[in-house]
């Protein structure tokens, strides 16, 4: 069961309400993705604090729902 992009932005505008974020379906089969977010909220965290902030915004979608996610992360 594939995810939409609008999904994707969507839970993760609400775990980053300041974000600029772009979801890029890199398939086109609604299950290989890149998201690119930018928020104020990774300042001073490690990129793997950042992944991890974004796989738990995700819900536990990860390996289910969501089967691949190429991630691009940093402050705003």
């Amino acid at each position: 069961m594939a995810m939409e992009a609008q999904e994707i932005e969507t839970l993760l505008r609400a775990a980053f309400p300041d974000a600029e974020i772009q979801v890029i379906d890199l398939a086109g089969d609604g299950d290989h993705y890149k998201a690119v977010v930018r928020s104020a909220a990774f300042v001073g965290k490690s990129r793997v604090a950042q992944h991890q902030a974004v796989y738990a915004a995700l819900q536990g979608r990860m390996g289910g729902a969501l089967h691949a996610l190429a991630l691009e992360t940093g402050p705003k």
